[in-house]
């Protein structure tokens, strides 16, 4: 497949990041979103380092794309000199502690780059085929995720379906479709009626900014929720389904993502609704086994929960503090689901229970 190009980005809803014609890379700045759609020109691997922490770019797939880019800028930028692309791919790396896409895709670059006679070729290579290798993930885990979405309908003798999604698993977190988002995408080019809860993802708002930001430019009928509201809706019969996306997943079945999806995970045991987790293989961690112990959990900046972004009453984008001065703040980015409370994941290998003696054959 050819690299990365803004044309392929202009095509539709397919691409958060492209090569420019000048080998640099481009990416769209998830912080602006929905209100205003900027990009970023990143040429360095010190400034895709800063992207992937300061949120620039996100999800756990693109923060591998992006990682995988900024090796590439590294050797670009550095040549020969191992030692400044180690440490730069070093602090790549430890620039966001939880998703391990970022540490898989920086790994599996440096292979690459350690052994290559020709390393800006092979960089520049190996980091378009990961992006590329992301989007025949995303199709099979769509066209996987989708066949079990008619499954449950059939089984409901449903004529729509409502499905509760948490933060932002689509084509803004991996590209082409996404995870999460990927079934209800292919749900949609099946013709199969389909309306999406979307939690509103406190505090970055992710499901309320780009989820719904999403799905309104692919014309899927949805709903923004308060992250509370999960819950209820199951109580009441109103979600047929969940499917989130994920961070890290053990090889035991235990499942890190965003902040809340423990409590949509326990929500939805108690009401007996299917909870589905989609991810690619590269996701899992298969070195940790029991998540609550071993991932680590990221503790953002205060200013997360503080502060919020959005359009005044006049029409501009602006930032409001909505806590009292002198509260203070804790962010936890993540939390763990236990593999008791998910009904099965989706990956582009199969739809699998989540327990250690189904994920072990994958590894």
């Amino acid at each position: 497949m050819s690299e990365l190009t803004k044309r392929q980005k202009m095509q539709a809803k397919y691409r958060a990041l492209w090569l420019t014609k000048d080998g640099d890379l481009e990416v769209i700045d998830q912080r602006y979103l929905p209100h205003q759609n900027r990009t970023r020109l990143i040429q360095t691997g010190a400034e895709a380092c800063e992207a992937i922490a300061d949120m620039t770019v996100r999800g756990a797939g693109v923060i591998g794309n992006v990682a995988a880019m900024g090796v590439y800028l590294l050797v670009r930028e550095f040549g020969d000199d191992m030692e400044s692309i180690l440490k730069g791919a070093k602090s790549i790396r430890e620039s966001r502690p939880t998703a391990v896409n970022l540490m898989w895709a920086v790994d599996r670059m440096m292979g690459v780059v350690s052994s290559s006679d020709n390393r800006l070729v092979d960089a520049k290579a190996e980091a378009i085929a990961i992006c590329d290798e992301d989007v025949a993930r995303s199709r099979e885990i769509g066209r996987i995720g989708c066949d079990i979405i008619e499954s449950i309908m059939a089984k409901k003798k449903l004529d729509s379906i409502n499905i509760l999604t948490h933060c932002n698993a689509g084509w803004l977190a991996i590209i082409d479709d996404g995870t999460a988002l990927a079934p209800i995408y292919e749900a949609q080019r099946r013709g199969i009626p389909i309306h999406v809860w979307v939690d509103e993802t406190r505090p970055r708002n992710q499901g309320a900014n780009l989820t719904s930001w999403e799905l309104l430019q692919a014309g899927v009928e949805h709903t923004i929720i308060a992250d509370n509201t999960g819950g209820h809706l199951m109580q009441h019969s109103q979600v047929d389904m969940v499917i989130t996306g994920a961070d890290r997943v053990t090889r035991c079945g235990d499942v890190a993502n965003k902040i809340g999806t423990y409590l949509k995970a326990l929500a939805a045991k108690d009401n007996n609704i299917p909870f589905f987790v989609a991810l690619p293989l590269s996701t899992f961690d298969f070195d940790a086994c029991n998540g609550v112990e071993e991932i680590e959990i990221e503790m953002r900046s205060e200013d997360e929960i503080h502060f919020m972004r959005g359009i005044d009453s006049s029409g501009k984008v602006s930032e409001v503090r909505v806590t009292p001065l002198e509260s203070k703040g804790a962010n936890y980015g993540f939390d763990v689901t236990p593999a008791r409370l998910i009904t099965g994941l989706i990956t582009e290998a199969g739809h699998i229970e989540a327990n250690e003696e189904a994920i072990k054959v994958l590894r």
